[in-house]
């Protein structure tokens, strides 16, 4: 079922399964990175204006 497995064969129905997978995980993983680092952005913004006040 998996790649390091010795009987794994190379066909369309892994490439397109595998391709789809690493796909996914690509886009979560980007959006992810994102929301921390705009969420870092946003605190480190924060600290010098003294209140707990979020709304612009």
């Amino acid at each position: 079922m998996f790649p390091f497995i010795f009987e794994w064969v190379w066909d369309i129905d892994h490439l397109v399964f595998m391709g789809g997978l690493w796909y996914a995980l690509t886009i979560i993983g980007l959006g992810l990175t994102y929301c921390v680092a705009k969420t870092i952005i946003d605190i480190k913004s924060q600290e010098g204006k003294g209140g707990h006040d979020t709304h612009h």
